[in-house]
């Protein structure tokens, strides 16, 4: 995946988290709310300025907008969450089934 697109979705993760919609990041940010939405999905990239911007509305470091190590794709993901379901006991399997199903209602 193109390092655009990666950013778009460490943003858009962020701008969720901290719920706010495109349109309220935006205006924090000082920009129109088709920028948010070019950045979010990798179309376009932004200044120097809105990274220092970014980072204080999502309170991380600059250097935390660019941390893209933790976003997998779904079936990265699916094949992890396998592997460690795999070598749980069953007392942990049912755990976290009680926390997915939690999660998932």
């Amino acid at each position: 995946m193109d390092n655009n697109k990666l950013f778009g979705k460490r943003i858009k993760e962020l701008r969720k988290k901290n719920g706010y919609t495109q349109e309220q990041l935006s205006e924090k940010l000082g920009v129109f709310q088709k920028q948010i939405g070019n950045i979010e999905t990798g179309t376009c990239f932004t200044t120097m300025n809105n990274l220092e911007k970014l980072s204080d509305i999502f309170d991380v470091e600059i250097k935390d907008l660019f941390d893209f190590n933790h976003l997998e794709n779904r079936d990265t993901a699916i094949q992890k969450i396998n592997d460690i379901l795999a070598k749980s006991s069953d007392e942990e399997v049912q755990k976290f089934y009680k926390i997915i199903n939690a999660i998932k209602n």
